[in-house]
């Protein structure tokens, strides 16, 4: 039987819960008491971890849809006040890569990443304050943001995560006089999915550094083990999902007196790409 956890009773969505950091960040928050509906568009694995988190006595719900479908995220937070009573985490993870020069870009790429990255993320902010003040829940809002939000240079993604950080400090202000928080978390390099929009050439350079026989096809995903194998083999240039995961875990925790704004997750070595 599972021990009372600190989010024992809470409520929590996490966006992109189909792989990498979501996942990792869905099975943590479980295990630690919280009921979490798990958003994505997969839903064998969506099955599967909701199978991981039952297995270690915690409670989830599929919610399997598009983010970027009009008011589905609207809808799940809806969802999930009628199936529990409340909503008190909202994690919006889900996010979406294609490198590349602006030059030589392709428009509908940029097109994807704006929706996903910004205005799905938006939807999910707007919908969760509106539940977390009709509940009177104690809430908490963390965005997913990325390294490259620090950087001037990083590209149209680069771009859509410094739009995650300036939409995270505003609506932190936006919510001062409520008990609801805002954390951004940047996340470094790190040994999930993400990179399967990267080019064969630099993906295939980390696995090669690696010392790991990987065989990679652009834009087909890598399995759970490969991943961990990875980051185990690359512990200075790769972070672990887990790593990211810890560190919402961490803010959500805290009571809600406590303001944590932003946290950085990143592995030793910074492995930057210019766009």
């Amino acid at each position: 039987m599972q021990e009372m956890g600190p989010l024992q009773g809470k409520t929590a969505i996490v966006t992109g819960a189909s792989s990498g950091i979501g996942q990792a960040t869905a099975e943590l928050l479980a295990s630690k008491g919280a009921h979490v509906f798990l958003v994505g568009r997969t839903l064998g694995a969506l099955q599967a971890l909701r199978e991981i988190i039952s297995a270690d006595a915690g409670t989830a719900t599929i919610a399997c849809a598009d983010i970027n479908d009009g008011h589905s995220l609207a809808n799940i937070v809806e969802q999930s006040i009628q199936t529990t009573g409340s909503l008190d985490i909202m994690v919006n993870n889900a996010g979406l890569e294609y490198p590349g020069t602006i030059i030589d870009g392709d428009i509908e790429h940029w097109r994807q990443m704006v929706q996903t990255n910004i205005v799905a993320l938006l939807a999910g902010c707007q919908a969760a304050v509106k539940a977390m003040r009709s509940c009177g829940a104690n809430g908490h809002i963390v965005n997913v943001s990325s390294v490259s939000a620090q950087r001037s240079n990083s590209g149209v993604y680069g771009a859509t995560k410094h739009a995650v950080n300036v939409i995270s400090s505003s609506l932190r202000d936006e919510l001062e006089e409520d008990d609801i928080r805002v954390t951004n978390v940047m996340p470094g390099a790190t040994s999930t999915n993400f990179a399967r929009n990267f080019p064969a050439q630099f993906v295939q350079q980390i696995i090669a550094a690696s010392g790991l026989d990987i065989d990679f096809t652009p834009g087909e995903h890598l399995p759970a083990q490969t991943l961990q194998a990875l980051a185990e083999h690359l512990p200075k240039m790769l972070c672990q999902a887990s790593d990211v995961a810890n560190a919402v875990l961490f803010a959500v925790s805290q009571p809600i007196n406590v303001n944590i704004a932003e946290i950085v997750v990143r592995p030793p070595r910074a492995m930057n790409l210019a766009h």
